[in-house]
């Protein structure tokens, strides 16, 4: 594709948004909490964090989850799951979609998430210690294992296709994406609702990232302690959600009249092979996964006005994505992390972040990269900070990069 021309047309049109964030619930709440400037609003110290070097995390704390679901549904979800089908629900609907006559067998659902029910799993672990073992819930395994999201919504909404459970660490909401991606270039359905949930209050979990010193530990602030691409970073802060995209074949939106909102154009993915939990420090994995993703697409690294980075605020994995991004694309993306309003939520980050980048082509306004004060000199990329910042592009990227070496980047439209 040379400079200034069209993408093929996409192989995915978004046809719906569906978004449960500690910056806000619902597509229109979220976008305004990422693009207003001023401290994140939903980092909370939490009691079951207590005496941990980092004992906050990002939470949604105005969701009515039993009015919402009901108590019988609550009873057979741990909370990953919850959000995941409150946020379909809200794609499905924005879709215009109706389940109740779709053709459901041709409905699918990809759903990424990092841990799964780990709450709950934490949970009966200390029933099974205290307690014993005919204490012990039987509802362990169908709460906690990472496929249950994606149940869950197959349940709730009936759809009967393929359903999928994607696990690459901090990758795995893009992963699903892209799979649903290519379940809709194979024929194997009509619609696929996708994305990633995550929620992950455990005192377990969050114990072991401070021993990693991946976590921030600014405990005496924690509203700006997530800071992406800033010289005085110090890790990331964990965070919860849901972020789904209804993706459908283009002739499938154009035949039922739906609006379409932006399309996927090109998925990449790659492995580093490097280590358990550091990024490859030539950043060979995410560059080969963008250059992937942009070959797919048919689009020339100077056609991308806008790139949602992965931009987790640890020292090199913002280094390494950044030294990345400059070396494919050059100075021009308007480059962004929303994790500074929404937390990193594991799993769930890519499809929130998707469903920003959606957004964002839709209205022509990049994010800012909250509490952004003073950029690393060695990042060499156009981070914007303080305040959203109109552009005219036409095509965005979203990448990601998780634990063990799992890269993704999605190359997103702003027409189908």
């Amino acid at each position: 594709m040379t400079p200034g021309s069209r993408a093929r047309p996409a192989a995915a049109a978004v046809t719906g948004l569906g978004l449960v964030t500690a910056a806000g619930v619902g597509a229109d709440a979220a976008w305004d909490g990422v693009t207003r400037p001023g401290a994140a609003r939903g980092v909370r110290h939490r009691e079951e964090l207590q005496g941990l070097s980092c004992d906050f995390m990002y939470t949604i704390d105005d969701l009515d989850t039993e009015r919402l679901l009901g108590v019988p549904a609550l009873r057979m979800m741990d909370r990953f799951s919850q959000l995941a089908v409150i946020a379909a629900r809200e794609a499905v609907a924005d879709a215009g979609l109706d389940p109740s006559v779709w053709e459901n067998d041709r409905v699918a659902v990809v759903i990424g998430s990092a841990h799964g029910g780990l709450p709950f799993y934490d949970q009966q672990s200390t029933v099974l210690a205290e307690k014993g073992a005919r204490r012990v819930s039987p509802k362990l395994a169908p709460m906690t294992t990472v496929n249950s999201a994606a149940s869950s919504v197959c349940m709730d909404l009936g759809a009967r296709g393929p359903s999928l459970s994607v696990s690459t660490a901090c990758s795995s909401g893009t992963v699903a994406i892209g799979t649903a991606l290519q379940l809709l270039r194979g024929g194997a359905c009509d619609i696929v609702i996708a994305g990633g949930a995550e929620s992950v209050c455990s005192r377990l979990l969050i114990a072991s990232a401070c021993q990693m010193r991946a976590v921030s530990t600014r405990r005496d602030d924690p509203s700006t302690a997530c800071r992406p691409f800033d010289a005085d970073r110090d890790g990331f802060v964990v965070g919860e959600g849901a972020g789904l995209v209804v993706l459908e074949r283009p002739e499938h939106a154009a035949a039922r009249g739906a609006r379409v909102r932006a399309g996927i154009a090109g998925y990449g993915a790659s492995s580093d092979a490097y280590a358990a939990v550091a990024p490859d420090p030539e950043g060979t994995g995410i560059e080969r996964a963008l250059r992937t993703a942009l070959a797919d697409a048919d689009v020339a690294p100077a056609d991308v006005g806008h790139v949602n980075a992965h931009g987790t605020s640890t020292v090199m994995n913002d280094l390494i994505e950044a030294t990345v991004l400059h070396r494919v694309l050059g100075e021009q993306p308007l480059v962004t992390s929303t994790k500074a309003m929404t937390g990193h939520a594991l799993g769930a980050a890519g499809g929130i972040e998707a469903a920003l980048t959606v957004l964002a082509l839709e209205r022509q306004l990049v994010p800012p990269t909250a509490n952004l004060r003073t950029r690393d000199i060695r990042i060499p990329i156009d981070v914007v900070a303080k305040e959203a910042q109109p552009a005219a592009f036409e095509c965005a990227v979203k990448t990601s990069m998780g634990f063990g070496g799992h890269n993704a980047a999605l190359v997103l439209t702003k027409s189908c």
